[in-house]
């Protein structure tokens, strides 16, 4: 009785498997190889990944950056009244009970600084230069605790001579061309009241602190006067126009709008910091993932590489195969060899990858700097963007979710060659040998 054939069965990806595809690999044209069209592939993947890391990088750095200079010279809720007639009949929005309404919400649990405000806009003046301008009466130990102006990127003076004059931003002084000790004229339309009608005010004040809060349209616009001198110059003696409120997690500044509510009172109305910036967060968000769409798309491109590579390489190997083949080497295992042979080249394409733009992301300021003096200082315009820096902020997720689709298309498109050269007719591979 004839025994049946005993097939040889190996372990899947053995020893023997990685041998024979790198070999393969590294096989010069001359033996069959496609050394160059792996170089091809590998250079492919390499820069498409770093492409998408250092896309993803700079997109989480301006964002944080963009709401850093938001949370960090803004107030997280602006808290006001609704309108309401005053004794003159006219509407007004001014909090009379100011004090007692900040103590209220300083109760709130979350809320860590509660500051009156008094507001308004003015032209201001030094010399033959003017320019528009919005004021921000608050105190001084109020104004000390704002993060981007008590400690901005730059500064000139000392808040502690705050309440002998005002603090300006950096283009404001740079428009009037002034600088510390300097006197300045603030124009408000809404001045004295007089027989004859409300007359402007001119006011001059001396120039005692200049800051940099990181945005351009906080710079190019803001000055801060003492608290009780701004009730005076704009006509709000014993009231303020809101309250500028400051709480531990602004990302979840939502959570605290009825508390908030509750604890102002009637007529309280809220304006949040997402409800200030949410329409360009929700156009940065819509753009981030185009951005991410479209990177990975070119991340599927370079690992398209990896078909042409293989195809090749199984045509240039028929003979190779039909020999293994008729050894007793299974289909499985032929699939396999040519399956590492892909998935090597995507890996190592990975990995130089995410080296090349974790280092690009980690000096992006030095490359932005040199890219920027090369080009004459045109690449980054603040009064066009908005911030005065482009960082690069490198997160873990970022780089893992770079690697994760990398790898997965790699391996996805390796499996259509391999699976070819695993089919292939032993017999018909060898007819012309």
């Amino acid at each position: 009785m004839q025994e049946p054939e005993v097939v040889n069965q190996t372990a899947p990806f053995s020893r023997f498997e990685w041998l024979i595809a790198w070999r393969y690999l590294r096989a010069r044209r001359a033996d069959g190889g496609v050394s160059v069209m792996t170089w091809i592939s590998l250079i492919g993947i390499m820069l498409a990944v770093a492409a998408l890391i250092i896309t993803l990088a700079v997109r989480a750095g301006f964002r944080a950056e963009f709401v850093d200079t938001i949370l960090g010279a803004n107030a997280h809720v602006t808290i006001y009244n609704s309108a309401a007639l005053n004794e003159g009949g006219q509407p007004s929005r001014v909090i009379e009970d100011y004090t007692e309404r900040a103590e209220a919400i300083r109760q709130v649990s979350g809320v860590i600084r509660v500051a009156p405000l008094v507001k308004g806009q003015v032209m201001t003046n030094h010399g033959q230069q003017n320019a528009f301008a919005q004021v921000f009466g608050i105190a001084r130990d109020d104004l000390a605790a704002i993060p981007r102006i008590a400690n901005p990127e730059t500064a000139e003076g000392d808040l502690a001579d705050f309440d002998r004059g005002i603090a300006v931003g950096r283009e404001v002084a740079r428009t009037l061309g002034v600088g510390l000790g300097d006197t300045i004229k603030l124009i408000s339309p809404n001045g004295a009241k007089t027989a004859f009608g409300t007359s402007p005010r001119v006011n001059a004040y001396e120039v005692t602190y200049i800051f940099t809060a990181g945005r351009y349209d906080i710079d190019n616009t803001r000055i801060y006067m003492p608290f009780t001198e701004a009730q005076s110059y704009f006509n709000r003696e014993g009231v303020a126009d809101e309250l500028e409120v400051m709480v531990a997690e602004p990302e979840s500044v939502r959570d605290l709008t009825i508390p908030l509510l509750e604890a102002g009172g009637d007529r309280t109305m809220i304006w949040t910091w997402q409800d200030a910036s949410g329409g360009f967060l929700r156009a940065l968000e819509i753009e981030d993932n185009v951005m991410f769409v479209l990177m990975s798309v070119l991340v599927l491109v370079a690992s398209l590489n990896i078909i042409s590579g293989l195809v090749m390489l199984v045509k240039n190997k028929g003979r190779d195969i039909g020999i293994l083949r008729t050894m007793g080497l299974t289909e499985g295992a032929v699939m396999r060899v040519f399956f590492i042979c892909g998935a090597l080249v995507g890996v190592i394409g990975t990995i130089f990858g995410v080296i090349a733009g974790c280092l690009f992301a980690i000096y992006f300021d030095q490359i932005l700097a040199i890219v920027n003096g090369a080009s004459g200082g045109d690449v980054w315009d603040a009064s066009v963007r908005g911030i005065y820096k482009l960082p690069a902020k490198l997160e873990l997720s970022d780089v893992l979710v770079s690697v994760a689709l990398s790898l997965f298309l790699s391996f996805v498109v390796t499996i259509f060659p391999a699976r070819r050269a695993a089919r292939m007719n032993p017999v018909e591979a060898l007819r012309y040998e």
